[in-house]
């Protein structure tokens, strides 16, 4: 069965700052998820350069019509290096 992972939206029953106006762990870890979830936007291939998690999306602004878009397939090389693990979609 496939992976549906979708941004849920923060709970309209638990407060998004503190008393102090600071940013609830609510708000914090939202912020977290939405920018992890964001297509990175760069220049030249990912690969060996942009660390992200498995499932970002990358897209190349130097990039022709079929090498464009690239997808983080793996968590890392194996050796921790997780800029690598990037494929072309």
């Amino acid at each position: 069965m496939a992976d549906n992972r979708r941004l849920a939206q923060p709970s309209s029953t638990r407060p998004l700052v503190n008393e102090d106006l600071s940013p609830s762990t609510q708000l914090n870890t939202w912020f977290n998820v939405v920018t992890t979830q964001s297509t990175i936007i760069g220049e030249g291939s990912p690969e060996g350069v942009v660390p992200a998690v498995v499932t970002a999306e990358y897209m190349d602004l130097n990039g022709t019509a079929h090498n464009l878009m690239y997808r983080k397939r793996d968590a890392d090389d194996g050796l921790g290096d997780t800029t690598k693990g990037w494929i072309l979609v």
